[in-house]
């Protein structure tokens, strides 16, 4: 989750572009995600899973 105006000066992306979805609403324009190597996340989708203690 971040700041749609800031994280993306940093690489990031929203996380719907690589089709990673989360397990709770959040703004597409919010939910990013990073490849942290060059194509990292091609052919990567699904849900986020977070632990229990995080709810």
């Amino acid at each position: 989750m971040g700041h749609e105006n800031y994280y993306p000066r940093f690489g990031y992306k929203r996380a719907s572009t690589f089709g990673i979805t989360f397990p709770f609403e959040v703004p597409d324009a919010n939910a990013m995600a990073v490849e942290l190597v060059d194509n990292g996340l091609q052919g990567v989708s699904g849900e986020v899973v977070y632990p229990k203690d995080f709810f």
